[in-house]
């Protein structure tokens, strides 16, 4: 809960933040000179792209969500079966045997959507991000029915 709540206050602050800039931008572009209305374009420019960034994240997050509480419905989430060090980490020794549990699993079921979905979860106690956001989005993908990428 307390992650959701951060996520929202976050995704408020950074609304806020591009309703400002373009404001700002919509002012540059009133004031009618080449450069101002230049600068002005190119200031609208970053909350268009700023809020197409929030609102894939929002899609991943919301689908990521669904996969996880289906998976959970079936009673196939993963066990979280990690060693951690007093401070409450989580093992790096131990966070690499479930992974490679996880990675022969994927490797036996390329196509199901549950496999890629554990290994995106040991990919994220890996600490590897990039590659647990990849594994989640063709979970996904796999789920959805949509082509995968290679």
């Amino acid at each position: 809960m307390r992650a959701k709540l951060t996520y929202a206050v976050t995704a408020a602050v950074l609304v806020f933040y591009f309703v400002l800039v373009g404001s700002r931008g919509v002012m540059l572009i009133q004031s009618g000179t080449v450069i101002t209305v230049t600068f002005g374009i190119a200031v609208l420019i970053l909350p268009v792209i700023g809020i197409w960034f929030l609102w894939k994240n929002t899609q991943f997050v919301r689908n990521a969500n669904k996969l996880a509480a289906e998976l959970d419905a079936e009673g196939g989430l993963p066990v979280d079966e990690l060693r951690r060090t007093a401070g409450g980490r989580i093992d790096r020794d131990s966070a690499d045997e479930v992974f490679a549990k996880r990675k022969a699993e994927t490797e036996a079921a390329p196509d199901d959507w549950r496999s890629w979905f554990r290994l995106a979860v040991a990919y994220h106690d890996a600490r590897d991000t990039p590659r647990a956001r990849k594994a989640m989005q063709r979970a996904i993908a796999l789920h959805d029915g949509r082509p995968v990428q290679a």
